[in-house]
This record gives structure tokens, C-alpha cells and sequence, in this order.
């Protein structure tokens, strides 16, 4: 075995770091969703960064594709409606809330999702939660409402969210559906499976792309425009997915969405550097709610 065998063997088996890697891509996915604006139009966006995936599955993973798609086969309702909810769904509801809220807003309330996959885990199977956990989520929820209220929290009572903050919030239940379901997945490779699952991401988004045509919306890809498509398509859409599947795979979808909470962190630090965007006060403390309440609840609400 090469030297570069080696080491993607060993990056394949280790979870801490393919789940580091994927955190890494899915944060860049945040400056991407803003940068797309104007440059190519979100349901556009999402069908072609599947496209360009299913291509390159096509040309190195057609084989396994192929062993295990007599495993799939049986299954393939539920594999599109995994790969429709997890790949398209969420995509597009996370582009197009990128137009109405800002790429730290983006970031930090997307880091909710462990929390919604504690809940979903206890609402599907009864796993335990324990009260250090519920005060955790609470911590969290907390974070998302001071950064999606601004600072406000009394605005609450007039419910003056922007209607971006609330998208990114519903893009992160769906995702994390997706993550819970990858639990019961059908027996086959990560590799075979995520095939499968990029080719009914691309099915799923054609007649997304089909509306937004018939809207006079469908803005086709600038200069730039090209760039952010091959970027999600190569990093957070293959590379990333890949990656999260195969992690769970190896310890699980609680324990693979511990590290998930780097996330919003390298979210808010790319928005910020990159884009430009003002890092406020309400931002670090509604990340702090975020990332101590996921801690909390992953790591102290865990022991026995």
C-alpha cells in the first residue's frame, strides 16, 4: 500500500477528524451562500452542485454504486426521501435565506442542530435525557433567539425575526432529520449509499430549478458565480457528505454531531474575515449560549 493510500486509509477510519474536515467545508458553505448572491440564483445553485457531484461519482465510485445497489434497490423511497430532505431540501431553503439574513446570523443559528438531533433521538427511540442535557438545549435555544432577535429579546413579543434567520433555523431541523435517519440506513458502503443519495439530490432538484425558471428568477452562474458552484459541489457537497456519513457510520449520529458545534464557530470567523461582516456583541454572546449548551449537553449530559 503507497504512502497516499495510507493516509486516506487513515483519514477514512479516524471520526474526530473527518468530522473536523466536514465542519471545516460546511463553514465555508456559509461564505459560498452569501457570496451566490447575484452570481447565480439559489435553486440553480443546488441543482448543479449535484450535478457536478453525481459527474465525478459517476467516473470513481461507479462500481461500488453498482454492488450495492441491489442492497439499495428495496429501499429506494426511502433513500430519495433522504436524499431529497438532506441534499435539496435543505440546500435550498439555506440559500435562499442567505439572501435575507447575514453569513454570522448564517452560522451560529445553524449550530443548533445537535440540540435538534438530542430531541429527535428521544422522540424516536427514547434515548435517555438526562436534566444537565435539557438545560443545555435550553442554553442553546437561547443563543439562536439573542442572535436572531439581535440582541432584543424583547422583540419577542412582537416575533420581529427576519424571515432569513427563521429559514436557516427550519434548513437546520430539516438537516437534522436527515442526520437521525442516517441511523437506520440501509445496509450498503458509505460510498455506494452516498452515490445513491447524490443522484436523488439531483432528481429531487429539477423541478426546484424547473420554478424557478417559470418564476423569471433563474439567474445562470457569473465568473464567480462558477467558482462557488465547484466549490460546494467538490467540498461541501461531496467531500463533506461523504465524510459525515461515514462518521456516523463509525460512532454514531449524537456522538458524530459533538464536534458539529466547530461548525458556527469557523462560520462566524469566515463571515467575518471574508466577507466582512460586523462581529457584534450579541453575536459572541448568542455563540457562547451556542456552543456551551451544545457542550453541555454532549459531553456532561453523557456521563454517567
Amino acid at each position: 500500500m503507497s504512502f497516499f493510500q495510507t493516509i486516506l486509509r487513515r483519514t477514512y477510519d479516524n471520526p474526530w477528524l473527518l468530522i473536523g474536515l466536514t465542519c471545516v467545508f460546511w463553514a465555508g458553505n456559509v461564505v459560498a451562500a452569501r457570496v451566490a448572491i447575484g452570481e447565480i440564483s439559489p435553486m440553480l445553485l443546488v441543482c448543479g452542485r449535484w450535478c457536478i457531484a453525481s459527474i465525478i461519482l459517476i467516473a470513481v465510485a461507479r462500481r461500488p454504486f453498482l454492488e450495492d445497489w441491489p442492497s439499495l434497490a428495496p429501499h429506494w423511497l426511502r433513500v430519495f426521501t433522504m436524499g431529497c430532505c438532506g441534499f435539496t431540501i435543505f440546500h435550498a431553503v439555506y440559500y435562499v435565506s442567505a439572501y435575507f439574513t447575514t453569513g454570522v446570523n448564517l452560522a451560529i443559528i445553524q449550530g443548533v442542530s445537535p440540540v435538534f438531533v438530542l430531541l429527535g433521538a428521544w422522540v424516536m427511540w427514547r434515548t435517555p435525557v438526562r436534566a444537565v442535557q435539557i438545560a443545555g438545549c435550553t442554553l442553546t435555544m437561547t443563543g439562536v433567539i439573542i442572535v436572531a432577535t439581535h440582541g432584543d429579546l424583547l422583540s419577542l413579543k412582537d416575533f420581529n425575526f427576519r424571515i432569513g434567520d427563521l429559514g436557516v433555523l427550519c434548513s437546520t431541523l430539516i438537516y437534522s432529520g436527515y442526520a437521525l435517519s442516517l441511523r437506520n440506513r440501509p445496509k450498503s458502503s458509505s460510498l455506494g449509499f452516498f452515490v445513491a443519495m447524490a443522484f436523488a439530490g439531483l432528481l429531487s432538484s429539477f423541478p426546484l430549478v424547473a420554478l424557478e425558471a417559470m418564476a423569471g428568477r433563474l439567474v445562470w452562474p457569473t465568473q464567480t458565480g462558477w467558482i462557488v458552484l465547484l466549490y460546494t459541489a467538490i467540498f461541501p457537497s461531496l467531500l463533506a457528505q461523504l465524510f459525515f456519513i461515514r462518521a456516523v457510520e463509525l460512532i454514531g449520529p449524537g456522538r458524530a454531531t459533538l464536534f458539529y458545534n466547530m461548525t458556527p464557530v469557523l462560520g462566524a470567523i469566515f463571515a467575518a474575515l471574508m466577507l466582512h461582516e460586523p462581529f457584534e456583541p450579541h453575536h459572541a454572546v448568542g455563540l457562547a449560549f451556542v456552543i456551551g449548551g451544545v457542550t453541555i449537553a454532549e459531553r456532561l449530559g453523557r456521563r454517567p
